[in-house]
């Protein structure tokens, strides 16, 4: 399994979501599994962005097609980034 780091922004419309049915939060999580990844941790962040998750999936292939699919409701757009052992970087 591969790591990677979601950094998400939501939507009007995901904001809305979250105000009205916080647990929706950890549903999106089960999602997350059932698409195939694990969430290892998740932070809520105050900038650009509103949460931070880290995750495993198989490969980059799934965990795209993970943020396609979540991507694809409305309620939120993400950037993904690959998480590298720094020992790899250097040989």
């Amino acid at each position: 399994m591969k790591t990677f780091i979601l950094l998400a922004t939501l939507s009007p419309q995901g904001l809305q979501t979250l105000r009205l049915t916080p647990e929706r939060l950890l549903e999106v999580n089960r999602e997350i599994e059932d698409l195939g990844g694990t969430v290892l941790d998740q932070w809520a962040v105050l900038g650009y962005y509103d949460f931070l998750s880290v995750i495993q999936a198989p490969d980059e292939q799934a965990a795209a097609r993970m943020v396609g699919e979540l991507s694809a409701r409305g309620s939120a757009t993400f950037e993904t980034l690959t998480v590298m052992d720094p020992d790899d970087l250097l040989g």
